[in-house]
C-alpha cells in the first residue's frame, strides 16, 4: 500500500469517530515529540545552552529564539504530515 494513498483511503473507507480521534492523538503525540527532539537538536546545534539562558539567566530574547524554533519545527512538521 503506498503512503501516498492513505489519506484517501480513510476518507473513503467507514472508520468510526473514535478511530479518527485515536489517528488525531497518535499524530498530534509524534508531532510533539518530534517538535520537542527539533528544539532539543538546535540547542545542540547552536553554542552555549539555550535552556539554561532562558531559565536561569531570564534572557527574553532567548525565550523569543526559542518559541520561534518551535514555531518553525512545527509549521514544517505540519507541511510533512500533509496537513
Amino acid at each position: 500500500m503506498n503512503l501516498m494513498h492513505l489519506p484517501l483511503i480513510l476518507a473513503a473507507s467507514d472508520y468510526s469517530v473514535s478511530h479518527g480521534l485515536f489517528l488525531f492523538a497518535i499524530f498530534g503525540l509524534a508531532g510533539i515529540l518530534m517538535a520537542i527532539l527539533g528544539y532539543k537538536l538546535f540547542d545542540k546545534l547552536t553554542p552555549g545552552c539555550l535552556h539554561k539562558e532562558i531559565f536561569e539567566n531570564k534572557n527574553v530574547a532567548a525565550g523569543i529564539l526559542a518559541g520561534s524554533v518551535i514555531i518553525g519545527v512545527s509549521l514544517i512538521l505540519a507541511a510533512a504530515m500533509g496537513n
